[in-house]
């Protein structure tokens, strides 16, 4: 009898089929492969993961029908890493395997068509460390896995750290791999470790093209480049001799996938670390409460730097109560405070870069008739449209575009008006307030290429920007010499989202915003606008107080059961049809009560739900939600399964998916 495999195939099935060896076929463990697959032997990929000890079958077992030796076997620890995965976030390990390979074969590799993707710079020397970078660098082992929580404020030479460390790996003969937010994965970064470790580095991120994807992904592989700089996705890449893991910015919620494989890259990183027996460093000016939790317990290795290199002070940070600014002059836009404006005007004068945040595109986020209360809605979609321009209106979920009349639709009397701020009313007002003055927006309408995001930074280097004004885009990472003054231009938005995790939001994103003022020569400022000026994330941002803010935070998830004092899965149903949508959840959530009634071992539990998702209709698709909370991972691992069976046999026209850890319960 030939030799029998387990299979997971890429179809949306959990459990590994049996296939038979073919004559000539040269087959391993982790081997990927194209087997037959249903009734009419459609090919699929396959990877090989066991072999069968079956000596009886009760059917004949279909041949694998071809192997690929062009790709590489994975290796047992990797192997190992991606059945944890499958089985942690409850998906095929199958379709798993869409994220390690490339997209195109070997032999469609070509350059890049749009210049390099690694920038030519010139090599630097190390700069001498501070006594807290040392002792970070000290702290560190290689050749075992421990995870290590690099907290650094912003400025503090967190970079450099990671330098270090990854000379000491690539010095062994080891490989490295750092992993950030997609955001951040600028030619400013890039060309930082580039100037290190030239002819080193391969890049993977989304704005590559498949050619050059693929042709990064092999440098890697192939150990050609042995340091990789990547964002989440590039975490599958199998590496050979890895011998470090760094997360940078490891609080970014894009290190959360939200489509098909629902996995944290963080958390993900760390298990790879442990299976492949390597250090991890998970490093943030402001650590996810989860991290600093595993931190305070011991679970991580906790590496503090509470300076700024060169004993840089941090910013200054002046938090403004809107309601105190009713009285000003005429000539200042509702939006801006007296204080705002004085600071904006002195940087300008001063010949220094100022940078205003709000994370809304646009002119307004809605358009209403102030005569019968109209509201601009999305026909395919429960959320107003937002003004772009003049006239034209725009859902941001679901691409919907219309032109704003100049009477109202409904009354056909009052005249539509702009509610709220975006951006583009934010650009229009300060070229009025500062005529000649040269403003660039960076939001997802102006920025939506790497060459658009490479401009941008190009013009604030040269110092042909005086005022940039963006969304989220602008917080992170971002390094500019002459950038002094920051304002956030209404930090309240954040504070009303129904998500347990707003308040950490807050606090990370004023933090982060702030850390961008002042990092070099000159001293920094920053300004805080808002409604709620006692909220607790805006007084420990404005204190620079981390620790303040996570002990606070961190009693408020306790009295709750919320993470990290508990765990928790979101079952996402959504369906063309609400009536069919709610009966559907109503049957899930009988069952999981059931299960938990059932089961003495999983006491402690609750399910809550259906309701509707705040965001209760996408794309004419009704969106409702089941939360599943659990003391443990263990058994919440055991219900999500149970109930993965149970939505397979049961659910039919509800989509229905399965979101352990989620990072949003939007």
């Amino acid at each position: 009898m030939s030799q029998l495999w387990q299979v997971a195939v890429n179809a949306p099935l959990r459990e590994p089929f049996t296939y038979c060896d073919r004559e000539g076929l040269d087959l391993a463990l982790g081997q990927p492969v194209t087997v037959p697959f249903g009734p009419k032997n459609r090919q699929v990929a396959g990877l090989i993961v066991g072999q069968s000890s079956a000596t009886h079958l009760e059917f004949e077992a279909k041949e694998i029908l071809q192997a690929h030796p062009e790709r590489p076997i994975l290796h047992g620890e990797l192997l190992q890493w991606l059945q944890w995965m499958a089985n942690h976030y409850i998906y095929p390990l199958g379709r798993i395997q869409e994220l390690v390979f490339p997209p195109l074969k070997k032999e469609s590799r070509r350059g890049s068509r749009k210049g390099a993707i690694v920038p030519e710079v010139i090599t630097k020397t190390a700069p001498a460390l501070t006594t807290e970078q040392r002792m970070a660098v000290a702290s560190l082992a290689l050749n075992q896995f421990q995870t290590y929580l690099l907290h650094g404020v912003t400025g503090s030479g967190k970079t450099e750290v990671y330098i270090e460390w990854i000379e000491q790996a690539l010095a062994q003969g080891q490989t490295a791999m750092v992993l950030v937010p997609e955001i951040s994965l600028t030619p400013q970064l890039i060309r930082r470790f580039a100037e290190r470790f030239p002819d080193e580095i391969a890049v993977l991120h989304s704005h590559l093209t498949d050619r050059e994807r693929t042709d990064q992904w092999w440098l890697a592989v192939e150990k050609k480049k042995r340091l990789l700089i990547g964002a989440r996705s590039a975490l599958f890449c199998p590496m050979p001799d890895l011998g470090i893991i760094i997360v940078d910015e490891e609080h970014e919620s894009s290190f959360k996938q939200e489509e098909k494989l629902k996995y944290n890259a963080r958390d993900s990183a760390v298990m790879r670390g442990q299976f492949e027996n390597i250090p991890v460093v998970l490093g943030s000016a402001t650590p996810s409460l989860e991290s600093w939790s595993n931190a305070q317990t011991g679970k991580y290795k906790l590496l503090t730097m509470k300076n700024r290199v060169s004993d840089r002070p941090l910013p200054v940070v002046d938090v403004v109560n809107m309601l105190d600014c009713r009285d000003k002059p005429d000539f200042l836009p509702h939006w801006l405070s007296p204080l705002l404006y004085e600071k904006l005007k002195n940087t300008y004068e001063n010949q220094f870069q100022s940078a205003l945040f709000l994370n809304r595109r646009g002119v307004a986020p809605s358009v209403q008739c102030y005569s019968c209360g109209f509201i601009y809605m999305c026909p395919n979609c429960d959320i107003s449209l937002t003004l772009h321009g003049k006239s034209h209106l725009v859902c941001h979920y679901c691409n919907y575009h219309q032109t704003m009349d100049s009477e109202c639709p409904d009354c056909k009397e009052g005249e539509p008006k702009a509610y709220g701020l975006g951006t583009e009313a934010v650009e229009n007002d300060i070229l009025k307030l500062f005529p000649g003055s040269r403003v660039f927006r960076a939001d997802r309408d102006e920025i939506n290429s790497r060459e658009a995001m490479e401009e941008m930074i190009h013009l604030m280097e040269s110092r042909e920007i005086d005022f940039l004004i963006g969304t989220q885009m602008i917080a992170k990472g971002l390094d500019f010499t002459h950038l002094t003054l920051v304002g956030l231009v209404h930090a309240d938005i954040a504070f009303n989202i129904p998500d347990f995790r707003a308040n950490e939001r807050s606090f990370q994103l004023c933090t982060q915003v702030s850390g961008r003022a002042g990092r070099h020569g000159q001293a920094g400022e920053v300004v805080i606008q808002t409604y709620k000026p006692d909220h607790p994330s805006l007084v420990a941002a404005r204190e620079h107080d981390y620790q303040q803010f996570a002990e606070s935070e961190l009693q408020h998830r306790q009295l709750f059961h919320y993470p990290p004092y508990g765990r928790i899965m979101a079952i996402r149903l959504s369906g063309l049809h609400e009536s069919e949508v709610v009966r559907d959840g109503e049957s899930i959530m009988a069952y999981c009560q059931g299960l938990i009634g059932a089961f003495a071992s999983l006491k402690g539990s609750q399910a809550l739900g259906p309701t509707p998702a705040p965001l209760s209709r996408i794309k004419n698709r009704y969106r409702y939600h089941i939360l599943v909370k659990s003391p443990n991972h263990q058994v919440l691992n055991f219900i999500g399964h149970k109930v993965a069976q149970f939505m397979e046999k049961n659910i039919k026209k509800t989509k229905c998916l399965l979101d352990v850890d989620p990072y949003t319960l939007l």
